[in-house]
């Protein structure tokens, strides 16, 4: 991978099918909101999910969801705010975090279910 941007959106396609395989409704992805973004957008048992994808290579800086500080997690709740109103959404909503290690060829998903409120 090149860039940041690659990265980023492999990570995201993998997350893509993670949620896919466990029978996740994926009903957008990169929902925007000025320039604040939502990775996906999904929904599983009546449950609007909020999902924040980070992608590592190796742990050096940390755990790929570590960096999901509390800055990120208002502007994705801020984002989220905007989505359920224009779609007046009336119903569960959850906040997960899905974090993907790569490390050598072996792929590690861990799936962080209401990892914020």
């Amino acid at each position: 991978m090149e860039n940041k941007i690659e990265k980023g959106v492999f990570g995201e396609n993998l997350a893509i099918t993670f949620l896919k395989n466990k029978n996740y409704q994926i009903i957008a992805t990169h929902f925007k909101f000025g320039r604040k973004e939502i990775d996906i957008i999904a929904i599983e048992n009546n449950c609007l999910i909020f999902i924040e994808v980070k992608f590592r290579k190796n742990t050096t800086f940390g755990f790929p969801e570590e960096s999901v500080n509390l800055k990120k997690q208002k502007n994705i709740k801020e984002v989220a705010e905007h989505y359920i109103f224009l779609n007046n959404w009336i119903g569960n909503i959850r906040f997960d975090i899905i974090a993907i290690l790569q490390q050598k060829n072996k792929i590690e998903y861990f799936h962080i279910e209401d990892a914020f409120y």
